[in-house]
């Protein structure tokens, strides 16, 4: 049985370019619907409301759009732009997708399990991958692919792309040669070998040698947006 997808809502939108900030200022934030073989067009949606579905919704979730009280379409978000000041959300693009045309996205990479290398031998986990390209039907793609850590016992392990579980109706496009995860050693510090004090040598000569040294100069040192938030 299907899972029922996560609605949203939009209105038609007329404002545009730098009078769009009276939108977000009442809460409404603007975006541009588009897709194959179809006009963009612009709307506006409810900040809060958007909001609360990203926090629920994976990057791949299909979400059913409907516009002043049409029929429901499934979308994509393709993009959301933030300030990069405060972080507020200042557009968004939603992808109008057919449900019977493939779709190109890049899926997150999650890694579970237990690794000896990290857990005893107290290395750190690297994420060389964090995504793979991927390629599916819009109701087939995956929100994320999960690994396993137990294959990295030694420092001399890897987990490479080819290594994934991938989804029969998915095709992978990511070079499977590609390493997913690997573990770095700790780091070793060296410490400074102890300087042997001879006795003896701290004399006139030594002294008047330090003397002479404290007029040396000691070097010189040198020294030498907010994005905005118009939609167009």
């Amino acid at each position: 049985m299907a899972t029922a997808r996560p609605s949203l809502k939009a209105s038609p939108r007329t404002i545009t370019g730098k009078h769009v900030a009276r939108l977000r200022s009442a809460g409404q934030l603007p975006a541009v619907v588009y897709g194959r073989g179809e006009p963009s067009t612009n709307v506006q949606l409810d900040t809060h409301e958007f909001e609360q579905l990203r926090r629920h919704a994976g990057p791949n979730t299909l979400i059913d759009l409907t516009i002043d009280g049409e029929a429901p379409r499934p979308i994509l978000v393709q993009e959301v732009q933030h300030n990069h000041v405060t972080g507020r959300m200042l557009h968004a693009d939603l992808y109008l997708v057919r449900m019977t045309d493939e779709l190109t996205v890049d899926v997150p990479l999650v890694a579970t399990g237990r690794s000896e290398a990290i857990e005893d031998l107290g290395g750190t986990l690297l994420h060389v991958t964090e995504n793979v390209r991927i390629k599916a039907l819009p109701d087939h793609l995956p929100q994320s692919i999960t690994y396993d850590l137990a294959p990295l016992a030694t420092f001399d392990d890897a987990i490479h792309v080819r290594d994934l579980a991938i989804p029969d109706d998915v095709t992978l496009l990511t070079d499977l040669d590609e390493i997913v995860a690997k573990v770095a050693p700790p780091r070793v510090e060296e410490e400074p070998e102890p300087v042997a004090a001879v006795e003896g040598e701290e004399g006139e000569e030594g002294a008047e040698g330090a003397a002479e040294g404290e007029g040396a100069p000691a070097g010189e040192s040198g020294g030498s947006s907010e994005s905005s938030e118009d939609e167009g």
